[in-house]
């Protein structure tokens, strides 16, 4: 009888089908095992991509809120760390004498004359309604670096106390006007005046403001020296009450009284009158593009709204640029909403006489950019620019925070010939552009660093996180489903094999019999 074959190779290492079979098994169960991972990971992205959102807005919630415990944004707020600057523009008129003779008036820019704007909150109070209350201090402080020129630069310019008196007394009898006009020759006040940016700036001796003052207290805004900004330097812009956003994040920095008042009575109707959006320093979070900028001016005496005009970037920072629409110093003709600013002029001017001791003083954009073209045919040296003359500001649309801003104003005098007051001579009737100033900021530097880190940086990280944990785990997925469907196939191909020997074996076994 003849001895069983054995096929075996010497040194044949092969695995047996049982061996064979439980590699199988094993390679299987990581497969699986990689599977399980990757659905993991997968649904951990997705449940960042659902909380992620959630959990930056609840820390833009928190970061948001006028709370001494938020350190950073309470200082941002309460000292405004950003540098401001305020620059301004003289209007120098070339031919004073020819304006007394009915002429054209023609002005040259003069400026910048540059300030720096330091801010602080004081006499900040905290209520239980979910309010707060505080007085903004400001200071001026000139930047003779930045400036093109000096303060101790001479411009000519129309005479407020003369040519402004002269429209305010009109309506008096004539021999009034006549004594008026004696007592300004009497006190060496002409329709014009020659002066240093400093003392038209910040205020200069007049006999007849002492005179006034003392005679007739009440009668002008000011005690000591006449100046355009007399006012303004060294002194606060009333007692603003605000929301926190404590209770309604909807309404932070809202202001919610100015010196007491909840509306205005400067004006005829109570639309007008209203107080309207924040103290204009920041906003509510979460703005869209639908969103609009109302703010509060005390020094415009009335509300204002800006609109977005487009998405920007400041520093790889996003933001929504919002503008003055055309019809915020539209007249009531032009624009029926504004018919309570009126009594009105042309389009584009802003009729303030009502809260400033109904002085004939007007607000417009700088060289009467976006008013009617007929304000710029009766001064020559004008040329407006969106560029240059256009106010913005930039605002980051998550936060409500401003990232730059430009406010960009004109003051002008309204003057005309004023029968019984002399020096107003032939004067021809016109809107007489006087100075303009733009106050702008912009945050910068490590305060800048900060907000990129926590408003770029971070959402970034997170987001890639969210989108690589889902894009790793499906990936996991796809590998492990392609490892274990190659897996099943080899262990088929194997047991054919097997089945296939075993036939062999069977065959020659009989054949041997």
């Amino acid at each position: 009888m003849l001895k069983k074959t054995d096929f075996s190779m010497p040194g044949n290492t092969r695995n047996g089908p049982a061996e064979t079979a439980a590699m199988a098994i094993n390679k299987a169960r990581v497969a699986i095992g990689f599977i399980v991972a990757g659905t993991l990971t997968a649904v951990l992205g997705a449940v960042f991509l659902i909380v992620g959102p959630a959990v930056m807005k609840d820390q833009v919630i928190k970061n948001t809120v006028i709370d001494p415990k938020n350190e950073m944004s309470y200082t941002m707020w309460k000292d405004v760390p950003v540098p401001f600057y305020m620059s301004v523009y003289f209007f120098n008129v070339l031919n004073p004498k020819e304006m007394l003779a009915g002429e054209k008036p023609i002005v040259e820019q003069k400026g910048p004359y540059v300030y720096r704007k330091k801010i602080q909150k004081d006499n900040i109070t905290f209520h239980s309604n979910g309010t707060v209350s505080y007085r903004e201090y400001r200071q001026y402080f000139f930047e003779p670096t930045m400036s093109s020129g000096n303060e101790s630069d001479v411009v000519t310019i129309p005479n407020m106390l003369v040519l402004g008196a002269a429209i305010m007394m009109e309506k008096l009898p004539y021999l009034v006007r006549l004594m008026i006009s004696a007592s300004f020759k009497n006190f060496n006040e002409g329709p014009f005046l020659t002066k240093r940016v400093e003392e038209l700036m910040w205020g200069y001796d007049s006999q007849l403001v002492e005179f006034l003052n003392k005679h007739f207290p009440g009668m002008l805004p000011m005690t000591g020296k006449f100046g355009l900004f007399a006012e303004f330097n060294n002194s606060n812009t009333g007692l603003f009450t605000i929301y926190t956003g404590q209770t309604d994040i909807r309404k932070v920095h809202k202001v919610d009284s100015w010196n007491g008042l909840t509306k205005l009575n400067n004006w005829a109707t109570p639309q007008c009158n209203m107080i309207n959006g924040t103290a204009g320093q920041m906003w509510p979070p979460f703005m869209t593009r639908e969103s609009t900028l109302p703010f509060y001016s005390p020094d415009a005496c009335r509300s204002m709204e800006l609109v977005y005009q487009r998405d920007g970037q400041l520093k790889g920072i996003p933001l929504y640029r919002y503008v003055a629409p055309k019809t915020l110093f539209a007249n009531g003709t032009d624009y029926a909403p504004n018919e309570g600013f009126c009594p009105c002029r042309q389009s584009g001017l802003l009729n303030v006489s009502s809260c400033r001791h109904d002085s004939p003083v007007f607000i417009s954009h700088p060289h009467f950019f976006n008013a009617d073209p007929v304000l710029r045919d009766y001064v020559s040296g004008l040329d407006p620019t969106e560029e240059e003359h256009g106010l913005f500001i930039d605002i980051h649309p998550l936060t409500g925070v401003p990232l730059n801003v430009s406010i960009r104003l004109q003051l002008n005098l309204y003057i005309k010939r004023v029968a019984g007051i002399t020096e107003t001579g032939k004067i021809s009737e016109v809107v007489m552009p006087m100075i303009w100033f733009e106050e702008s900021g912009y945050i910068d530097g490590p305060i800048l660093d900060t907000f990129h880190t926590n408003l770029v940086v971070l959402p970034a990280v997170m987001e890639f996180m969210q989108y690589g944990f889902i894009a790793l785990g499906l990936l996991t997925i796809v590998i492990a489903a392609v490892m274990h469907h190659k897996l099943k196939a080899d262990d088929k191909e194997r047991i054919n094999d097997h089945d296939h020997e075993t036939k062999e074996k069977c065959v020659i076994n009989n054949s041997e019999k």
